[in-house]
């Protein structure tokens, strides 16, 4: 218990200069996993990006969740890579999501969101499957109901 209590020290998205990042992100810990958003103000997705992170914080208190305006992180870093969220496990890259086609260009939910980093590993979501839409391939549907009429079954 008192171990449990001890990894649920986060549970909020703080935010980070540039002079907090080795600190905050390389030396986060020995088990740690940590998320850090790179957003810009004005960026209507990364704003629900924000929202969604303030309420998966709150969820998953043992995962550290950052977050810094980009240029302040990596000085000239290009506004068509936004959002970007970098995975981290105790100071090491895991994974990448890296604009807006990473997060289904501005439809993504919490649930969708959760179900990424839950795969990343960097949170334990009891989601039993991914909520993102299922694609359908359109073409190969038609196809399949047009070979239910087949002109040579005479």
């Amino acid at each position: 218990m008192k171990a449990a209590a001890q990894k649920a020290k986060y549970g909020e998205v703080i935010e980070i200069s540039a002079e907090d990042y080795v600190e905050k992100v390389n030396k986060a810990g020995e088990g740690v996993w940590v998320v850090l958003h790179l957003y810009k103000q004005g960026i209507p997705l990364c704003a629900l990006l924000n929202q969604h992170l303030n309420r998966l914080a709150l969820k998953f208190p043992a995962t550290k969740f950052i977050k810094s305006v980009s240029t302040t992180c990596i000085s000239n870093y290009p506004d068509k890579n936004l959002p970007t969220i970098f995975v981290y496990f105790e100071g090491d890259m895991k994974t990448q999501f890296i604009g807006p086609q990473s997060f289904r260009n501005g439809s993504i939910t919490a649930d969708e969101l959760e179900w990424l980093l839950f795969e990343a590993g960097a949170v334990p979501s009891e989601l039993e499957e991914d909520p993102r839409p299922k694609t359908r391939d359109v073409l190969f549907s038609s196809l399949k109901a047009d070979s239910d009429y087949n002109d040579w079954s005479l």
